[in-house]
Parts: structure tokens; sequence; C-alpha cells
């Protein structure tokens, strides 16, 4: 035995002297990658080999130039000015816009050049849909929740190459188990927009977001989750304490900002629009704990009670709002609470069955979306945009026509302005909790690159953006093009 033991001992030796692994087995930074499940990565570029006699030459390989897009002779809708700029000129270094002039900009020589020759046409910020659910687009509400994960995260990633491709650089997603999706996007193995994960909706029994079957009850308080808790589609919790708990399991699993329903919704079966969820006093038990992560609450809210109470507890923004009446839109000015109403279309409220009690209260929702944007406008609230497509396709298929149909309201400049700066800066208030330090939603130097090149002007025709395979030839995101259909 003693004799086995001295020899496994010396082979042990040799193999770690010589650098050697286990077959098989991976080495070095290798090994941190699997164990991670990190994205690979490309070894550094001054590694060398020790020289094989001495005097020999070193055979350090010179570093990889970095990638440099060129964009000529574009003209610019910045994110903020309501016009584009005169012929000008965009460098993006790696993933950030390096440089924006309307001289000539010199090719560096230290780079691998893309040029792109806009040939007049517009070139903008990706668009930005800060009221998204990404994972329950395709899916139909029972798929979603007692479905096979596995399908419905494959199809969410189908859906989310799809998003990319219609010129959404950008999502906030307001509700759902997305972040494994997110993960495989910023790994790219999939191919999506950047997300900002709320995480599981959290609400009370019975609230908006309360999913489960009348079967299911009683809930007892520390006992077996439900389905929709399970696979992180929402969670309930009824006291402050529980609310705290999980406002806490989304951050710890990255979530950018936290999503409450402080009131009654249309697509769930057991929620009455007029009721009011929280209390006060649960409500400020998730302020406090999303604040201490540096990050904002936001609630899904129609009634005057409901967004009223929301903001009397430290709530940053108010989604929907769609029964609110003036004297709410007065407080929500005063406070610098943000406003994120969506122009629904006809078609979502009719894809709910006649005589269904969703139905019923998409009858009653529908006809305030109109007077919240009126009262919005009155009061210069900060307003967002987003479109909230559920359980369709083909409605996310006209996420673009959506946007383009605030014209209801606002000139194509003002609404483009929302969908790309306006929203960006509702996207900041997750401060330090952002997947994604940097600039978004504009085109300025120092801004993260998600540009997008337009066939066309779209402040003069916002149409365009509701038609993205024709009128987008160029999406790119983070620096890296997925899209270009010039000639070359």
């Amino acid at each position: 035995m003693r004799d086995k033991v001295r020899f496994l001992t010396a082979v042990v030796a040799l193999m770690l002297s010589a650098g050697c692994a286990p077959s098989g087995a991976p080495s070095g930074s290798d090994a941190g990658g699997a164990a991670t499940g990190a994205a690979t990565t490309a070894p550094p570029a001054t590694v060398s080999s020790a020289p094989a006699s001495p005097g020999a030459a070193s055979t350090a390989t010179a570093a990889p130039k970095v990638a440099v897009t060129l964009f000529k002779n574009v003209r610019i809708f910045d994110g903020k000015a309501e016009k584009l700029t005169d012929p000008s000129n965009v460098m993006v270094r790696g993933n950030i816009i390096e440089r924006v002039a309307s001289e000539t900009i010199q090719s560096p020589a230290d780079a691998n050049v893309t040029v792109i020759d806009g040939g007049g046409r517009t070139l903008m910020p990706g668009l930005i849909d800060v009221h998204w659910h990404a994972m329950l687009i395709r899916s139909t509400p029972a798929q979603g929740i007692v479905g096979d994960v596995g399908y419905n995260n494959i199809a969410a990633g189908a859906e989310a190459t799809d998003t990319l491709l219609r010129g959404f650089t950008t999502v906030r997603d307001v509700g759902g188990p997305a972040f494994g999706l997110k993960q495989a996007i910023d790994e790219g193995i999939v191919a999506g927009p950047r997300i900002f994960p709320s995480g599981a909706v959290i609400t009370i029994t019975g609230g908006h977001g309360d999913f489960r079957e009348l079967s299911e009850l009683p809930r007892t308080i520390g006992g077996p989750l439900s389905r929709m808790e399970q696979i992180g589609a929402s969670a309930v919790a009824d006291s402050p304490d529980e609310v705290r708990v999980r406002v806490r399991e989304q951050l710890m699993q990255g979530a950018s900002q936290i999503k409450l329903t402080a009131g009654g919704g249309v697509s769930s079966p057991h929620s009455p629009i007029d009721a009011s969820t929280f209390t006060e006093a649960e409500l400020r038990a998730a302020v406090e704990a999303a604040g201490n992560w540096g990050t904002y609450v936001t609630v899904h809210a129609f009634t005057p009670e409901a967004i009223q109470r929301a903001i009397a507890a430290g709530v940053k923004c108010i989604e929907h709002g769609f029964l609110m009446d003036e004297a709410t839109a007065k407080l929500i000015a005063s406070k610098g609470v943000w406003l994120s109403p969506q122009p629904l279309p006809e078609e979502l409220r009719q894809g709910f069955l006649v005589g269904s009690v969703q139905r019923t209260k998409a009858d009653e929702v529908w006809p305030g979306i109109a007077r919240t944007y009126g009262l919005a406008k009155k009061f210069k609230i900060k307003t967002a945009f987003g479109t909230d497509v559920l359980f369709s396709q083909a409605l996310a298929q006209q996420q673009g026509a959506i946007l383009a149909s605030l014209v209801r309201w606002y000139t194509p400049a003002e609404a483009l302005v929302m969908a790309t700066g306006t929203n960006a800066q509702l996207l900041a208030m997750s401060g330090k909790r952002s997947p994604y330090p940097g600039k978004l939603g504009v085109v300025e130097e120092g801004a993260l690159a998600d540009l997008l090149l337009v066939d066309g002007n779209p402040i003069a025709d916002i149409k365009l953006v509701a038609d993205p395979a024709r009128s987008f030839v160029v999406i790119m995101k983070d620096g890296r093009i997925y899209k270009n259909t010039l000639p070359r």
C-alpha cells in the first residue's frame, strides 16, 4: 500500500510540474468559466509561451484590433432634440459612441473598421419599451403558468430576437421569470434586447397577478409555494414582512426595479378593478427594501385611491393610471412621480371573450386611456412609453405600430423622444442596480451604441417604425450589428 501511495504521489507531482490536468478536465481560466457558466472569452492577447531555446524570439501575439463602426453621411435624431441634424458622421468604438461630428471622421489605423455609408438616412437611438413582459408574449395564460418551463424559455428566446429586430434594443420587464432569458441574451446565446428585469410580480392574495385556482386556497404562510411562485411569475405577500422577503428575493436574483400590483387588473380572474390591494404599510415596506438597494418601486394601479396610496408610500412610478381623476394627475405631477401609460390597441381588448370577467373589466378601462394621456399632457407629467402586450405574438409584431399610435396625442418627434431619451431617464432610476452601466436612449459621445439606421425620416413619417423589416436597414446593439440590409 505504501508503494502505491508513493507512486501516486510521484505521478501527481509530475503532472503539477508539467502544468498538466487530468484528461477531460478544464484547466486554468477554462475551469472557472465552466464552473460559473460564464460566456467563453478569448485568452489575453499578450500571453506568450517560453522560448524553445536560449535566444529564441518571443512568440507573443499582437493585440487584436478593436472593432470600429463608422457611419458616414447620416442625419441624426439624437433622442432629445425634435429635429434631425445636418449630414453628420458617427464613430462607434467597441460598444461606445466615441465621436459625433459634422466633419469627416478618419478611419483609425489601430482598428478593424466597418464603414457604413448612410446615404443621408436617419441614424437614431434604439427604441425602448418600458412595459414589457418578455416571458408572456407567445404563451397562453395557462401555458405560461403550468406549461413546460423549457418550452416557454425557448419560445421567449425566439420572441426576444424578433423584439430586437423590430428595433427595440432595450425593454423594462415589469413582471415575469425573465432572469434566465436576460442572462442568455447578455452572454450572446440568444439575440435579444437589453432587459431591465423586475422579477416576479408581487401581489396579495386575490390581487392582480394572483393566477392561482380557488382549489389552491387557503394559503399557509410559510407553506409550499404555488406553481406561479415556483417558476417566478408572481409572488404573494400579505404583510409588510412578507413584502420585504419577496422584494429582497427579486433583488437577490438581479432585479433592477421592483413591481407590485397596487390595485385590481384586467387579466387576473379574481381581482376587481376598483379594489385597492396592498396597504400603505405594505407598500412602504417594498419602497424601503428597494431603496436600501438603491432602486425604486413601480406599481400597477388604475384608480385614484390605489395611485394616491402608492404615492404616499413613496412609489416612484405608476403603471397605467387609466381611471385616475384630475386631482390625482395633479398629485403625480407635483410629486415628480413617473407615469407609464400605454396606448393599448383595440385588438387587445377584443382578445378577451365577450361576456368574460376580463372583457367586462377591459370595457371599463379602455375609455380611460385617452383621458389619461390628456391629463398627462395638461399637467406636464413625466410620461414614459410602453406597450404591455400579453399572450399574443401577433400583437407583439405591432410593437412599432403601437408606438406610432401615440400621434393621437403627441407629435411624431415627441413620441420618438419618449421612446428613446425619456424612457432612458426612467431606466436610470435603477442606479447601480442597472445591469448595463452607461447612457442609453441617445446618440451622443460616450453613450452606449444602440443604434438604428432608418430608411427615411421618422420625424416626418412615424409610420416607418411600424414597418421595421423595411425601414430599419441597420440595427446595432451594444456596438454589434444584428442587421444590415444595405447593398455591399
